[in-house]
């Protein structure tokens, strides 16, 4: 029998993502037949004992506290950046200079200048040989999967409406402190870029298509809130030394509201909004074409709903496909029909199909370009809200995969 080649696999980040990245790693060859195996190499973080520990909690052989030096690596041949979006840029160009293949967690930049620099690199990396995609992991739903593969075999004719929610409540209280992902220098921007940018994403890769002009509005609910906890005797609970709570400024969006219109002449509506109370992680997406429908609810990420306007109207109706079955996207490595899978699954098909394309010299998608095209999305829906009324039109990139 034949080894399959080994790919070294060296990550920045350890968090929320990162240990989500960690559990794909650790589960795409397991489950899958893939062409290369990951080598979990190394895990790097600025806390030497923190990154210790949480490499030994998710499978991570070896550590670094400076990234820079994992790029220096040997056993390293791709990097999975899991870092705050300030970072995504300088390390993600870096990591592609010297020879790495990359994984970025999305939204792919802080900025269109920033996202189109990587852009620029991927594609002088690309002339090497080495690769890029941009994690949006919810295109590896199988329910999304599925809509997409729907959409293109003509199911429900021409897309006319799309509506498109991401709706959480996690800082609805005042008293939540000031975290990295409400500060602009460090998140970019707040609901907008955090989980705007995967409806937006989703909406597209559905449909196939392209939004081309946006109309927005977006709010900050909660203008000031207190300074997370330090690990010194006066702050450790976030007071200062007169006793009262620091606070420092909300400098991104809680809301975004926003109007499209895609190319091919749908339009469009989304929502993206931390304050929805009672909603902890809903995304949703209707598509409206003419000839059917399809629903999808990520709170019953194993169903689509899709309605087929061509039967008898008598018995029409919205049925629910349950996509469990092995003829539906990714489904056939798991379970049998009827066992459900969960959000850690869509990681692990991102993971595979990389592995998959990095093996046959293909381009991965989505790639830096349509992370970009994504970013130049969020810059027209701040250009809109920032003048208060009218259309924003979103700038043509060169070709890019979607």
């Amino acid at each position: 029998m034949t080894a399959v080649p080994t790919l070294g696999v060296g990550m920045v980040g350890y968090a929320f993502m990162g240990a989500a990245h960690s559990q794909a790693w650790r589960s795409a060859a397991r489950f899958f037949d893939v062409p290369l195996a990951p080598d979990m190499a190394v895990l790097c973080g600025r806390d030497a004992a923190a990154v210790t520990a949480a490499a030994d909690k998710l499978g991570w052989r070896s550590t670094e506290t400076d990234w820079k030096a994992l790029l220096r690596r040997d056993d390293v041949g791709l990097v999975d950046v899991c870092t705050p979006g300030d970072t995504h840029a300088e390390i993600a160009i870096a990591a592609l200079e010297a020879g790495k293949h990359v994984l970025c967690e999305k939204p792919l930049a802080n900025s269109v200048d920033e996202a189109r620099a990587m852009v620029a690199a991927a594609e002088q990396a690309r002339a090497r040989g080495v690769r890029s995609m941009v994690a949006f992991n919810y295109r590896r739903v199988p329910a999304v999967a599925l809509a997409r593969r729907l959409v293109e075999q003509g199911r429900i004719g021409q897309v006319r409406h799309v509506r498109a929610s991401y709706l959480q409540d996690w800082i609805v209280d005042p008293e939540f402190p000031l975290v990295w992902r409400l500060q602009k220098e460090k998140a970019g921007s707040g609901a907008l870029g955090d989980i705007g940018a995967h409806i937006v994403d989703m909406a597209q890769f559905v449909t196939g298509d392209r939004l081309t002009r946006v109309s927005a509005l977006t709010e900050t609910f909660v203008t000031e809130r207190p300074l997370p906890a330090r690990n010194n005797d006066t702050a450790s609970s976030g007071l200062s030394a007169s006793g009262s709570v620091e606070r420092g400024p909300v400098t991104v969006d809680d809301a975004a509201l926003f109007l499209g219109r895609f190319a091919g002449g749908a339009v469009a509506t989304f929502e993206a909004t931390r304050f929805a109370n009672g909603r902890k992680n809903a995304i949703r997406l209707e598509i409206n074409g003419s000839t059917g429908s399809l629903a999808f609810d990520f709170e019953s990420m194993n169903e689509l709903s899709f309605f087929d306007g061509t039967e008898d109207p008598s018995t029409a109706g919205f049925r629910r496909i349950l996509v469990t079955e092995p003829t539906h996207p990714y489904v056939d490595a798991w379970w049998p029909p009827g066992h459900l899978l969960g959000y850690e699954h869509s990681f692990t098909h991102e993971v595979v199909d990389l592995l998959r394309d990095l093996a046959a010299g293909t381009d991965p998608t989505p790639s830096f370009a349509d992370g970009l095209q994504v970013q130049l999305v969020l810059d027209a829906v701040v250009r809109s809200a920032e003048a208060g009324s009218g259309w924003q039109p979103i700038p043509s990139e060169s070709a890019q995969e979607k």
